[in-house]
C-alpha cells in the first residue's frame, strides 16, 4: 500500500477518516497539535493519543516525503531547498527573510508546461502534481530546520509561486491552503498567503469562488496579446482580456487587491510604450491593483533575455506611478545563488 503523507488532510477530512475507522473525532484535535504546534517527526512522540488510533494512521499515513537533497545558503539569508521526493523526483522551496517576517515559496508541481521562455522551471517538463501533503510539507520542512537551527522563528507567511502553475493543480493546492490557513495548525493567515498563476481564466473564476480570501497574483509580464504570446505560449490559450475580465471577477467578489507580476527584460517589454499599455489595460481597476516589478534572474539556456538597466527600471516605475498605478519593484532575494526558480533543480538533473 502506497502511503499518503499525513500533512495531506484538512482537519475535516482527518475528522471524518478517523470517525469511518470507529475513532472519536477528538483525537484529530490531538493529532494536529503534534503535527502543527508541537511539531513532532513522528507518530510515537504523539504521547496522549491512543496507541491504537496511532497504529492504524502510521498503517495508512508518512511522516517524510521529503528528503533534503541539497541546500544552498545565501549571504542575505535566503535557503534554497532541493527536496527528493518518495517517488525520486526533486523539487525546490525557497525560505526568504523579508522585513516582514519570515515567508516560504512553495512548489506545486513536479516541472512545468506552461513554458514561458523566460523561466527556469519550464526547462524540464511536467512530470506530476504535487499532493496537496507535499505541498504542506515543504513548509513544515523548513520550519524543522528553523527549530533544528534554535532561531525560535515560525514561519509567518507563504507565497504560493515554486516551480509549476498552482491553477493547473488547483484541488491540491486549495486543501494544502485550507490545511495552511487553519487556526488550528499553521494558523497562517489568509492575508499572509499568496497564490500566483500564469493566468488560467477559467480556473481564476474556481478560485475566487472559493471565498478562501488569499491574495492573488497574475504572472502577466507583457500589456499585449502580440508581446505576451512571443513570451508566454499559455497567452494562446488565454489571452489578456480573458485574463482581464476574470481578474475583475476577483476583484468585484473579494474587494481584495491583486498584484500583476512583471518581469523586466531588457529591450523587449521594459520601454515608456510598455508601461503606458500597462496602465491603460489595468483602468478604473488600479485603486485595487498592484504592479510588482521583477528585476530578471538571468537562466543559462535563455540568452535572448538580459535584465533590465537600473536607470530603465525606475523610469518604467516611474512612468507607472505618474499613470497613478501602484507598483513596486521587488526586493530581491538569494541573488548570489541559483535565484531564478527551477535553476537548482535543473543543474543538480544535468
Amino acid at each position: 500500500m502506497n502511503k499518503e503523507s499525513i500533512y495531506g488532510l484538512t482537519f475535516d477530512q482527518l475528522e471524518a477518516w478517523l470517525m469511518t475507522y470507529g475513532h472519536k473525532k477528538f483525537w484529530a484535535l490531538q493529532v494536529w497539535d503534534w503535527l502543527y504546534r508541537k511539531r513532532v517527526t513522528s507518530f510515537s512522540e504523539m504521547t496522549d493519543v491512543k496507541q491504537e488510533c496511532l497504529k492504524l494512521l502510521a498503517e495508512h499515513f508518512i511522516f517524510q516525503s521529503l528528503n533534503e537533497h541539497f541546500k544552498q545558503e545565501s549571504a542575505d539569508g535566503t535557503i534554497k531547498f532541493l527536496f527528493r521526493l518518495s517517488d525520486g523526483n526533486l523539487i525546490e522551496s525557497v525560505l526568504m527573510r523579508p522585513k516582514f517576517g519570515l515567508s516560504a515559496c512553495v512548489t506545486t508541481q513536479v516541472g512545468c508546461n506552461i513554458g514561458c521562455s523566460f523561466c527556469a522551471s519550464g526547462l524540464l517538463t511536467k512530470i506530476r502534481d504535487l499532493t496537496s501533503g507535499e505541498i504542506v510539507e515543504q513548509i513544515i520542512r523548513v520550519q524543522h530546520y528553523l527549530d533544528q537551527e534554535k532561531q525560535d522563528e515560525s514561519v509567518s507567511h507563504v507565497v504560493v509561486m515554486g516551480i509549476g502553475e498552482p491553477f493547473d493543480n488547483l484541488e491540491n493546492v486549495i486543501d494544502s491552503l485550507r490545511i495552511i490557513k487553519d487556526h488550528k495548525g499553521l494558523a497562517i493567515g489568509a492575508k499572509h498567503i499568496t497564490v500566483s498563476t500564469s493566468g488560467l481564466a477559467d480556473k481564476i473564476y474556481e478560485f475566487t469562488d472559493t471565498n478562501l480570501q488569499v491574495n492573488l497574483a497574475i504572472s502577466l509580464h507583457a500589456p499585449t496579446n502580440e508581446l505576451r504570446t512571443r513570451i508566454m505560449k499559455i497567452n494562446q490559450a488565454y489571452p489578456i482580456e480573458e485574463i482581464m475580465k476574470a481578474v475583475a471577477y476577483y476583484l468585484d467578489k473579494t474587494n481584495r487587491r491583486i498584484t500583476l507580476e512583471y518581469i523586466l527584460l531588457k529591450d523587449v517589454n521594459d520601454r515608456r510604450e510598455h508601461a503606458l499599455q500597462l496602465s491603460e489595460l489595468i483602468g478604473d481597476k488600479r485603486h485595487l491593483t498592484n504592479v510588482n516589478l521583477i528585476p530578471y534572474n538571468p537562466v543559462d539556456e535563455h540568452t535572448q533575455y538580459q535584465r533590465s538597466e537600473k536607470s530603465t527600471m525606475l523610469a518604467f516605475y516611474d512612468t507607472l506611478k505618474k499613470q497613478g498605478i501602484n507598483c513596486s519593484i521587488r526586493l530581491e532575494h538569494g541573488t548570489d545563488i541559483d535565484a531564478a526558480c527551477g535553476q537548482l533543480r535543473s543543474k543538480q538533473i544535468k
